[in-house]
């Protein structure tokens, strides 16, 4: 009587395939082809030029983990550091002391500082007043402080204390330099429940019936030391200073989240001491990218949210016209889950980890949005199935709360739909 094995047969001297040693073999094949790429990987960030290219194609494949490898091409692809190595040096240091520069006069300098007026004080109400643009200052900080303390509160990451706080606030008792004054201390937690951010249609600010949402707010840390989120906090509000057109809007907090998490979490000791001032500028040049989609008077404009919508449901029915047909003849419109996948560059819809891994190819695009509708448009098509049999409530919860899907599934799936545009 024959015994058959899934693999393979005992009868005669035909070898019998065990399921562990068909594992093992696998499992090396992998382990060798995964160290192919982190040398392809480290020779591509070693050369003395560095070929964008090749960057860009095997980041979107997703970066290796360890060595820095991540913090530092993202640097690269958000403009940050040049392809020419032997300019980095300079262009760090430039860049680290102008940052330093910005904090102490934008943030830690006092209106009696800064003020050329004598008699200018509190209850100044000329415009002109310093103390005017401090309070006004104050109120955008309320929004920013609220938000920042409930960032990805998956993770303990942002409560804990960063290993190098910033010097010019937290004070070094060593060379004389006073601490001064933490940003959270100029709000306290009841004004921050008063507070409330108006926007025009369905927006960022949407972001209160996220699925994301801490049990509580996190806590400052003792004196002398400083939590991530306070130092995100200090980028933001700088960032909303320097650019007084268009300011904090909620939803920031989400895009500098992932930038700074990753330089922030760098084994080398030399990068990681200047994340904060490398975060600001990597997130600057890509909000340059991307700032039309916080300013609500653009939200109808060629480069705004609206027209990014549009630009999605136009590639959706052209690659699949029953998914555009069946939302259509359910009422649901791409405000209701896309605005907050687009503004947001997808980064409320997965974890962290998947996030890292979907920014490594969405970074790769210097156009900050023709990847991105492809990107979305592969999620709609990878539940097109349950789209196509499930009712309106059903599709809207599934929308905006997105099901658990491999990424490089998606991110496969986009790559085919750009190859195709």
């Amino acid at each position: 009587m024959c015994s058959h094995s899934r693999y393979g047969s005992t009868i005669g001297t035909k070898p019998v395939f065990k399921t562990t040693e068909i594992g093992s073999t696998v499992s090396a094949d992998m382990a060798a082809r995964h160290q192919q790429r982190v040398a392809q990987f480290d020779k591509c960030l070693d050369s003395e030029v560095i070929d964008l290219l090749v960057l860009r194609e095997q980041s979107y494949r997703g970066i290796p983990e360890g060595g820095g490898r991540r913090a530092t091409a993202w640097r690269i692809l958000l403009g940050f550091l040049p392809v020419k190595r032997k300019l980095w040096g300079e262009v760090c240091q430039s860049k680290r002391e102008l940052y330093i520069q910005l904090v102490e006069e934008m943030i830690i300098a006092t209106p009696e500082a800064n003020s050329p007026v004598i008699e200018d004080h509190p209850l100044n109400l000329n415009p002109a007043s310093n103390w005017q643009s401090f309070f006004k200052d104050n109120e955008v900080l309320l929004q920013i402080d609220k938000d920042v303390r409930r960032l990805c509160p998956d993770l303990t990451f942002f409560q804990q204390a960063t290993t190098f706080p910033n010097q010019v606030v937290v004070g070094d008792p060593s060379c004389g330099v006073p601490a001064q004054e933490k940003l959270h201390a100029r709000v306290t937690q009841a004004q921050l429940q008063a507070q409330t951010v108006e926007r025009k249609g369905v927006g960022p600010s949407t972001l209160a019936t996220s699925k994301k949402r801490a049990a509580e707010d996190y806590a400052p840390l003792e004196k002398g030391q400083e939590a991530h989120w306070e130092v995100v906090e200090r980028m933001l509000f700088l960032y909303a200073k320097l650019n007084p057109g268009q300011g904090y809007v909620q939803g920031m907090n989400e895009i500098i989240g992932p930038i700074y998490y990753v330089l922030a979490s760098d084994s080398r000791l030399e990068w990681k001491e200047y994340a904060e001032a490398d975060c600001f500028f990597c997130f600057t040049n890509l909000m340059s990218d991307i700032r039309d989609f916080f300013i609500k008077t653009l939200d109808d404009s060629s480069t705004g949210i609206q027209a990014m919508m549009v630009r999605l449901n136009n590639r959706l029915t052209e690659v699949d016209q029953a998914v555009a047909s069946k939302l259509e003849d359910q009422g649901i419109k791409m405000q209701y889950f896309a605005f907050r996948w687009l503004s947001l560059l997808l980064s409320q819809e997965f974890d962290l980890p998947d996030v890292l891994s979907l920014w490594d190819a969405l970074l790769t695009d210097d156009t900050r949005s023709n990847l991105l509708i492809n990107v979305c448009t592969a999620m709609l098509f990878l539940v097109r199935d349950n789209l196509l049999n499930n009712d309106f409530a059903s599709n809207m919860k599934m929308l905006q709360n997105y099901p658990l899907i491999d990424m490089s599934l998606i991110l496969g799936k986009a790559k085919e739909l750009s190859n195709n545009s």
